[in-house]
């Protein structure tokens, strides 16, 4: 008796089927693949034709309507013949049983010699996939059945790849070592490699299977592959546009004309994909702009002749262009009315229409009566188009939407994360009410963990009519990181780092790591933990351990070293608002530099040694933003202050009132990469008691904070004579600084990453604090010092940055316009970092 090896992946095709259940399990597990076969192997081709072209008698009957059945025939049989079948022989199979090819075929001993039933077992045992050649033929009442078995594939081969990895190939095929071989398949294969080089832009890529003949019917399957090179964009076309010329839409849309200062980008790559995204951003472009009645024709892109590049052509149709008429509210909300809510409305009359603003209003006006007490509060807007006067009239209409309450919150996918974790994220809870914007936060808020590589949040009905269910669907991702990194910063230096850490530590979602940083002039090293749900409250506590090593010998003649445990606390009141408090213990060291006769200021030799400082803090968190990590809109403004003296060696109080404004330029650029950025910043120090007055705690002016100045470069400095030549920055009590930036995408060099920027900064630092019972047999110190001035600084520059494939490259170049003859410059600050 034969055997049958599987093929299932349940079994591994290990086990071997013997008998009737062979026979029944190909017939269970071969049934889905019942494809009709095109074998047309270069081998049998000559066959397959003289068969094809021979003349078919009314005692021989081939099968040939199927476009798989290259051979194959039914012979010996008379239509119309009602003899019985008294036996079946079969020959010619090896692998596979007797009882297994009978159970396909669908007449069977003791059945007629049915022409009809012939026909439809020949084509049933072609369809099995199994089977090269098939043939029936009538001997007296024995029915023969002639076999050739399709191949099985030992081994499967890609030559010619490197566009493509060979395991993302082999996950797109059909074929599978010791499955069983068919040219139909082989075929549909050779067609799903197609379209992975096809999404990688290389349409000229050709690809061709052959097999290598084994011993035992065994056949290497290879696909011989000829990549080509990228098939680019040689030209886009606009037709049908008359408002905007084609430069303008050409800055609209992703797609790109091939360049050659497009190397590193993939814009200008066709994909098929990429213009349906292209079409839906013109269409946006159009609806903010005034255009209602939009309407993209047809998306087109034509392979050129020799098949290296592509030409694409966006048809559409502008229709009229309308301004906003009349701006109205209509309200059925209880308590509410139409009058209370036109604070909300955003819009004004007689401005172009735009579709974006309409709907984002509607949806603050929703979420702002949601938050006021009216959960299940909703508004629609409806317009009105009136061509002849060429405006659309604008009806905001708020109502009360349909009650729904959740009755179950199901999390689903996390094999890690804890449930507790998720849930915590939810704006909402079972029993609560449930609105569709609810749905939007929740996914954001659970996106924003950044423990998942995808999040989906859908509802279904519950158990009646005005409940929901809710599943957050989840799928896990890695969230430990090890990090090497190396860079160069005109702060402190080449800079190389290590890192260790865990951002959902066994699943609580607390984030813990070890870090330490090496400079030509800072080393540092931190211990951190972080858990953002502290005693399962809206609680963040954490925890930090540090030893920090400064070496100032760029612009100060002094070193200073701090070993020290800050102690971490925050929440939120809202969605905006939150407040952060920390305690500090440090063992400060300051050491001088130099030596010899050389020798820093009296201010800094004054302070050599070592000193603790103690102190508490907190800030308080505004933020509007639109996102934290890029900015493009919105505000947010921060008031601290930190106080020392519990304990330890100083004595002070200090508060600190920082602001940054974003406005776009959307509508004037018609592009998201442009925007204002507006910032502005205060401090002031005060001491009490009889502490030390520190000068590494002051407040310093230049660098990050101004532009075009040398780090802690503006402000009072004492002046070197005699014996103590040493120039240095000693900060100050009182400080403010405010910028202007515009960021702008850099002409050409967008796609690759890189966006432009020009500021304007200014600032100002002064009040000393340095100890007034210093003496020097020269001098009063005092006169040793200068600066010590509210003296605005004013510097304007431009720079770059550069998300390069080999790190963040910051460039920027301030020049200064308004200073003090005492400070210290630095036309070109630099930095640029890898983590790998």
């Amino acid at each position: 008796m034969g055997s049958w090896l599987c093929n299932d992946p349940d079994c591994g095709g290990k086990q071997i089927l013997t008998g009737k259940r062979s026979a029944l399990f190909v017939s269970v597990c071969m049934v889905p693949f019942l494809l009709v076969q095109r074998y047309a192997m270069a081998a049998d081709a000559p066959a397959s034709s003289a068969r094809q072209s021979s003349a078919v008698s009314a005692g021989q009957r081939k099968v040939s309507s199927s476009p798989g059945y290259v051979s194959g025939s039914v012979s010996g049989v008379s239509p119309g013949s009602h003899d019985v079948i008294e036996h079946i022989d079969i020959t010619g199979n090896s692998r596979i049983e007797t009882s297994t090819v009978l159970s396909y075929m669908v007449v069977q001993s003791g059945d007629y010699f049915s022409q009809d039933d012939l026909d439809r077992s020949l084509k049933t045992l072609f369809a099995t996939g199994l089977f090269k050649d098939v043939r029936l033929r009538r001997e007296g009442n024995v029915l023969k059945v002639n076999l050739v078995e399709n191949p099985i594939v030992n081994r499967i081969v890609f030559e010619g790849n490197s566009a493509a990895k060979e395991e993302d190939l082999r996950k797109v095929i059909a074929l599978r070592p010791r499955a069983v071989f068919s040219a139909e398949t082989a075929a549909d294969d050779r067609q799903k490699i197609l379209d992975v080089y096809a999404e990688k832009a290389r349409y000229a890529a050709v690809v061709t299977p052959q097999i290598v003949r084994l011993s035992h019917n065994r056949v290497d399957v290879v696909f011989h592959i000829t990549e080509g090179p990228q098939t680019l964009i040689r030209k886009i076309a606009f037709v049908g546009n008359k408002a905007y010329g084609d430069l303008r839409l050409a800055g609209i849309v992703s797609s790109k004309e091939t360049a050659w200062f497009r190397f590193m980008s993939s814009a200008d790559e066709y994909n098929p994909e990429r213009l349906k995204y292209d079409a839906e951003l013109l269409r946006r472009f159009y609806l903010s702009n005034g255009y209602v009645d939009f309407q993209m024709k047809d998306v087109s892109g034509e392979l050129s002749p020799d098949r290296k590049s592509f030409y694409v052509t966006y048809t559409m149709d502008e229709g009229q262009r309308y301004r906003l008429g009349k701006v109205d509210i209509r309200s059925s909300l209880r308590h509410v009315p139409a009058k209370s809510l036109r604070k909300y409305v955003e819009l004004f009359a007689h401005q172009w229409y735009d579709g974006k603003a309409v709907q984002d209003n509607a949806t603050d006006m929703e979420e702002t009566l949601q938050a006021e007490g009216h959960p299940f509060a909703m508004v629609r807007p409806v317009i009105a188009r009136n061509p002849e006067k060429g405006v659309v009239n604008l009806l905001f209409d708020v109502s009360e939407g349909p009650r729904r309450y959740i009755e179950r919150l199901d999390i689903n996918g996390n094999t890690i994360t804890e449930d507790s974790v998720i849930r915590r994220q939810m704006p909402f809870a079972e029993g609560d009410p449930y609105t569709p914007s609810y749905k939007k936060y929740a996914k954001e808020s659970v996106q924003d963990l950044g423990f998942f590589k995808s999040v989906d949040v859908q509802d279904t009905p519950g158990s009646a009519q005005d409940k929901t269910n809710v599943a957050v669907n989840v799928v896990e991702k890695p969230t430990g990181e090890f990090s090497l990194g190396g860079g160069y910063s005109t702060d402190v230096g080449v800079i190389g780092n290590i890192g260790l850490k865990q951002h959902n530590l066994l699943g609580t979602g607390v984030d813990a790591g070890l870090s330490g940083t090496m400079s030509q002039w800072q080393r540092q090293v931190d211990l951190s933990v972080t858990n953002p749900a502290f005693l399962g409250r809206n609680l963040v506590a954490g925890v930090d351990i540090f030893g920090i090593q400064n070496k100032y010998q760029t612009y100060q003649n002094y070193s200073e070293s701090r070993v020290g445990i800050t102690l971490r606390m925050g929440y939120a009141y809202n969605r905006y608002l939150s407040q952060s408090w920390n305690y500090t213990l440090t063992r400060r060291h300051v050491g001088l530099a130099g030596g010899g006769w050389y020798q820093p200021s009296l201010y800094v030799i004054d302070q050599k040694g070592n000193s603790l400082l103690s102190q508490i803090g907190t800030n308080l968190v505004y933020d509007r933003r639109d996102n934290r990590m890029n900015p493009h809109n919105g505000y947010m403004v921060s008031l601290g202050g930190d106080f020392a003296g519990l304990g330890g060696d100083e004595k002070y109080g200090r508060v600190k009132v920082n602001a940054s404004y974003y406005i776009p330029l959307d509508d004037l650029t018609n592009s998201h990469d442009w925007t204002i950025v507006l910032r502005a910043g205060a401090g002031y120090m005060g001491d009490w008691g009889n502490g030390r007055h520190d000068i590494i705690d002051n407040f310093y002016l230049g660098g990050q904070n101004l532009r075009g100045f040398l780090d802690g470069g503006a402000g009072p400095r004492s002046k070197g004579y005699g014996a103590y030549p040493g120039e240095d920055l000693l900060g100050g009590r009182y400080i403010y600084n405010a910028s202007a930036q515009l960021n702008f995408p850099m002409p050409f060099l967008s796609a690759m990453g890189v966006m432009g920027r020009t500021f304007v900064d200014t600032g100002s630092l002064w009040g000393l604090r340095v100890k007034r019972n210093l003496s020097h047999p020269w001098s009063d110190p005092y006169q040793g010092i200068s600066g010590d001035r509210p003296l605005p600084r004013v510097s304007a520059g431009a720079g770059f940055s550069w998300k390069s494939p080999f790190g963040l490259l910051n460039i920027d170049l301030g020049v200064p316009i308004m200073r003090s003859h005492n400070d210290r410059t630095q036309l070109i600050r630099f930095g640029f970092g890898q983590q790998f």
